[in-house]
């Protein structure tokens, strides 16, 4: 990830931004402390990586640096005026990058369009934090927002150290090298894909498409056909995640002809290092390759079973670093394994935050971000199952 940041500045690749709508009266002052004592408590929001050295690049953490928000006022705009200004600000920031060998990796930004109507945006580089990571760092900046409005203080567990989760990782990963080079074996070249404009046509109708900007689709299916497909895969001692893979490599598989495939899929990887890792705050998620045979002879629920046989199996080598698998397989070296990527989330960031209570009904949130993969499929399992797919780039 650091290697892709170095090489594709100012691309907005790996830079992540969570908009929160705030409907609610805002106490300034509250707030910034609030983030401040946030980024007190989990020392990966002020690291930046040193990577000039003879050594391998090292995540460095610095002592506190007072937290800065910048300030927006577009109260005077209308409400379309408001949204346009909202995506030109979105982009312009997400362009801007960050320089990794300095503070902050993170920044945030507070525009006000209304006397109760707020915007927070919060941009990160994903190279500090993973998706578990945001829900707990916006569950303890509004806890400690409500506590420090009421002029009280709030103590709050403190996690175990992520520096421990980055001293597990630094084991020799070479006992997992015949596991993945059997794996792996005869595959030779990654998947290719097909235009976005192809796929985009072939996109079933009944799905509502909700943005319809160039490289950016967000499909939602109904919550009584999501409960239909969460009853099916329960049924056969499958998952929902099972069900989205296969429809993913069976897709692959029609657009680029191939029977063979391999595609991307993440991780969480936070039940099987080190204890306390499910509170952490960092980035803990790895991205593994899955190879899937697609034939037309073979009957859909076996293999099925066969694929989640599969997810099941790579728990017990999820840690091992995607460099290290890519140079155990026979794909060239500079040539990725694959180029399509699959993230399954089991819930989505703004339904799970809303769930807590009612104190986080003024609230909504929503994430905007992009891998280096030409091909991002991201499925969140809400009520209402989530899909959104990103281009970058598909030749």
């Amino acid at each position: 990830m650091l290697f892709h940041s170095l090489h594709a500045q100012q691309s907005g690749v790996d830079i992540e931004q969570v908009i929160c709508s705030i409907r609610d009266r805002l106490n300034i002052s509250a707030f910034i402390q609030a983030w401040q004592r946030v980024v007190e408590r989990h020392p990966v929001l002020r690291t930046s990586f040193d990577w000039k050295s003879d050594r391998q690049p090292l995540q460095c953490v610095h002592l506190q640096p007072a937290i800065e928000i910048e300030r927006e006022d577009w109260r005077s705009l209308s409400a379309m005026e408001q949204e346009q200004q909202l995506q030109v600000y979105l982009q312009r920031d997400r362009a801007l990058g960050f320089q990794m060998d300095r503070l902050p990796l993170m920044r945030l930004a507070l525009v006000q369009l209304g006397d109760r109507d707020y915007r927070l945006i919060w941009t990160f580089h994903h190279a500090i934090l993973d998706g578990r990571s945001l829900h707990i760092v916006l569950k303890e900046v509004f806890t400690f927002y409500d506590a420090f409005c009421l002029g009280e203080d709030l103590e709050i567990p403190q996690p175990r150290p992520y520096q421990d989760y980055i001293q597990w990782l630094q084991q020799d990963w070479s006992k997992t090298a015949n596991f993945w080079q059997q794996r792996l074996k005869g595959f030779t070249a990654p998947t290719p894909l097909i235009a976005n404009s192809t796929l985009a046509k072939t996109l079933n109708t009944d799905l509502e498409i909700v943005d319809r900007s160039f490289g950016n689709r967000e499909l939602r299916l109904s919550e009584q056909t999501t409960a239909i497909l969460k009853s099916l895969a329960q049924q056969h001692q499958l998952t929902l995640n099972t069900l989205v893979q296969g429809a993913w490599a069976i897709l692959l598989s029609r657009y680029s002809r191939e029977t063979d495939i391999v595609f991307g899929a993440t991780r969480a990887c936070r039940h099987s290092s080190v204890a306390g890792a499910e509170s952490m705050v960092g980035l803990l998620i790895n991205t593994l390759p899955v190879r899937v045979n697609v034939s037309p002879e073979q009957q859909l629920l076996p293999w099925l079973q066969e694929l989640r046989s599969q997810w099941v199996t790579l728990r017990d080598y999820e840690h091992t670093p995607l460099v290290n698998i890519q140079g155990w397989s026979d794909v060239p070296s500079g040539t990725p394994l694959f180029n399509s990527l699959l993230v399954f989330e089991n819930y989505e960031l703004n339904s799970a935050l809303r769930a807590q209570g009612s104190r986080w009904q003024n609230l909504e949130f929503r994430l905007e971000e992009q891998t280096n993969y030409p091909l991002t499929l991201v499925s969140c399992a809400a009520s209402e199952l989530l899909l959104k797919l990103t281009n970058q780039s598909i030749e």
